[in-house]
């Protein structure tokens, strides 16, 4: 029940003069060499890159659907108009511009592509090359949540039926959600946000219960009041029981998201 692959391994080789339109699918490349080369439309589908030393180098229009990259260096090397349909990258020095030349144009696929670099760069360290893929991951998987409950497309309509579709909502919903909240972990400002929104929310509270609401004053001194309400380091006994635990229980999940987030940071570098 198992046949030859026919997959072919060159090692220690070295690329001598720039190529085009030649075809090298389904090799394994072990130490390949080439420097300040040019390769046009040449064909590397379902190739393994292992150990290679590719720096400097332009590829225009070549297809890399399937291949594998690993600890191989394409330092200073340019991408245009290439194929990376199920890429993957470990350990290898490639420049994050693949990411916004090199996308593949289904979002299922660039999910892929975007976190198989997001985590090649979490391992040789690139937090800020890390971020953007992560950025790119956020974005794709935004689009196809989205696609996937509402777009008429024959692939989303022939995949999710039914009560998949209503799954998929679902999950748009919740992204979409976390994503106002808390950027889904990447966005500090977006969090900052939302608690500004909660001691907007405080205010009211405060302004329409306790304070005259027709004047202005009553709405300052309640929003100068809500972070001291909002940490706890003042008592007010005229609030409720119930308000304080909702406050008190706000505050801990807050706190909790902007911890996750700088730990998220520190663990990228």
């Amino acid at each position: 029940m198992l046949a030859n692959s026919g997959k072919n391994e060159l090692k220690d080789q070295k690329f001598i003069a720039d190529i085009s339109e030649e075809k090298h699918s389904n090799v394994h490349f072990v130490r390949l060499v080439a420097k300040d080369r040019k390769f046009t439309k040449v064909d590397f589908r379902y190739s393994t890159f292992d150990a290679c030393y590719l720096r400097n180098c332009k590829f225009d229009s070549c297809d890399f659907t399937g291949c594998r990259f690993i600890s191989t260096n394409l330092h200073g090397s340019m991408f245009s108009g290439c194929k990376f349909e199920y890429a993957s990258f470990e350990r290898t020095d490639i420049n994050n511009e693949v990411l916004a030349s090199g996308c593949p144009g289904s979002e299922n696929l660039k999910i892929r592509f975007a976190r198989s670099l997001r985590m090649n760069y979490q391992q040789l360290g690139d937090a800020v090359s890390a971020n953007r893929a992560i950025e790119v991951e956020l974005n794709a998987t935004k689009e196809h949540l989205y696609k996937a409950w509402h777009s008429n497309e024959s692939y989303y309509r022939n995949k999710y039926k039914a009560l998949h579709r209503v799954q998929q909502f679902l999950l748009w919903t919740n992204f979409k959600l976390l994503d106002f909240l808390w950027g889904n972990g990447e966005s500090a400002w977006k969090l900052a946000r939302a608690v500004l929104a909660v001691l907007a929310l405080m205010t009211l509270f405060d302004v329409l219960n306790y304070r005259d609401y027709f004047l202005i004053k009553s709405y300052w001194c309640a929003f100068l009041q809500a972070p001291q309400v909002f940490l706890g380091t003042t008592n007010q006994h005229h609030f409720p029981t119930s308000y304080i635990t909702l406050v008190t229980f706000l505050r801990l999940v807050l706190f909790g998201f902007f911890m996750a987030i700088i730990v998220k940071r520190f663990n990228r570098r």
